[in-house]
């Protein structure tokens, strides 16, 4: 199996492979690798009855699993952070996991606790190292519990039914998986982008004001 792919995921575990690969991407440092973007919008491709692929998925035991994995991964990485994980952060040599910790810690200090667990979400390898990171930080546990499940199921749910609802309307379009796959991870940073921009503006403003 390559867990670089979401078809092969998906093809050896079905259901399973959902729960488990949103699991270890939002709540282990080693899942930072996993295709979560790409596993859920596949995964809501092989529910639709016009997908071409070997594998036929049930739309809601994939929602229930792509819930179930997000909420519990990040839960679980936000306590791996409370009780050990600067020690953790400190061992970690891949520079992808260092550059994400970076781009988290920004994301914190630049929108606060509840904006930056809510679009991390939507950043690869971000999601990944943001919960620990709170958990080092020392995040309230009610705030982020809150938080991350609003972002959580923004996530795991709009990127899953998105690709339900275009393997519905575009027959055969599982066939030209790679390039949509890639436009969808391309629109899942837009609310990143959109907060980015509202930022800049804001500083300019201020700014020109002073």
């Amino acid at each position: 199996m390559n867990p670089l792919s979401a078809t092969s995921w998906l093809s050896s575990l079905g259901t399973a492979g959902v729960f488990l690969v949103l699991f270890a991407e939002t709540g282990l440092l080693i899942g930072f690798f996993l295709p979560g973007d790409s596993l859920l919008f596949t995964a809501g491709l092989f529910c639709t009855t016009s997908a071409t692929a070997a594998v036929h998925l049930s739309l809601p035991a994939v929602l229930i699993a792509a819930v179930a994995g997000a909420l519990l991964g990040a839960q679980t990485g936000f306590l791996i952070g409370r009780r050990g994980g600067r020690a953790l952060l400190a061992k970690t040599r891949n520079p992808h996991l260092h550059r994400g910790l970076v781009r988290a810690e920004e994301l914190f200090s630049r929108y606060g606790h509840a904006k930056a667990i809510v679009l991390a979400r939507f950043v690869p390898v971000v999601r990944t190292v943001l919960n620990p990171l709170a958990g080092i930080l020392e995040a309230p546990a009610r705030t982020f519990t809150m938080w991350q499940v609003i972002g959580g199921l923004l996530w795991s749910l709009g990127v899953t039914i998105a690709g339900y609802v275009l393997g519905s309307s575009i027959p055969g379009i599982d066939q030209y998986l790679l390039p949509v796959v890639a436009l969808v991870v391309i629109v899942s940073l837009i609310p990143l982008g959109l907060e980015l921009l509202r930022d800049r503006k804001r500083r300019t403003e201020t700014d020109r004001r002073s």
